[in-house]
């Protein structure tokens, strides 16, 4: 006799690049052990496709993971963990006074993604040529992690970022160059142009959350700003 099948809970939330609403299921035992296990590597790669493989599951396939930016890829995450596992977590923060480690309480439905979301971004880079940039997404931050040499991995995700180049007669879509002809246009940046272009990624929207606790050592009141979601756990 086959046994029963659990239905598991839906619940519904807003991905912050895009407003669309999406439901979801909590990770069932099987995908948490997956996500720890590639957690406790501390190899990027192997997190994000761990992240990537159990957001598809747990949206049952509707959404498109790879296209989502990092910050929406964190903050489902996020919500999924609370409703899969907890809506707090206990971190250990260290006092900005005497450096020793507190254990703090912070819930997790209070965590939100800070910073204006836009669609792309124009930049000038001289009175008539410029360019369009768009955030990092997740396809974007995996091929980057490939990279063995560090430069080389922050070019790729300032290259695949670009949405297009224009000039003053025409616009050339990215997705019809090369990444060998991406390359060689931003190599022929000034360094003050390559700063307008890495600033729109300095300003990017994070998951962040102000954290006030009295130090358990020394007492004394902290506020922390903590940021990314590897410091929620």
């Amino acid at each position: 006799m086959a046994l029963p099948k659990l239905v598991s809970a839906k619940y519904s939330l807003e991905i912050p690049s895009t407003k669309e609403l999406i439901e979801y299921r909590p990770y069932l035992v099987k995908e948490e052990k997956i996500l720890m296990m590639a957690f406790e590597t501390k190899d990027q790669s192997q997190m994000i496709s761990a992240l990537r493989d159990t957001i598809a599951g747990c949206t049952e396939g509707k959404v498109k993971v790879d296209n989502l930016t990092i910050f929406d890829l964190e903050y489902i995450f996020l919500k999924l963990r609370s409703k899969s596992v907890g809506e707090t977590s206990t971190l250990g923060i260290k006092c900005s006074g005497c450096s020793k480690t507190s254990q703090v309480e912070v819930n997790l439905n209070e965590v939100e993604i800070l910073g204006e979301v836009k669609s792309s971004a124009q930049i000038a880079l001289t009175d008539t040529v410029g360019i369009v940039v768009k955030y990092p997404t997740v396809k974007g931050l995996y091929r980057q992690l490939q990279k063995n040499d560090d430069t080389d991995s922050a070019m790729s995700a300032v290259i695949s970022s670009i949405e297009s180049i224009y000039d003053a007669e025409n616009v050339y879509p990215a997705e019809n160059e090369t990444e060998e002809s991406l390359l060689e246009f931003v190599d022929s940046l000034t360094s003050d142009q390559f700063k307008k272009l890495t600033s729109f990624f300095d300003d990017m929207p994070k998951l962040k959350h102000k954290v006030s606790f009295n130090c358990q050592s020394c007492k004394i009141p902290n506020d922390i700003d903590i940021e990314g979601l590897q410091n929620f756990f």
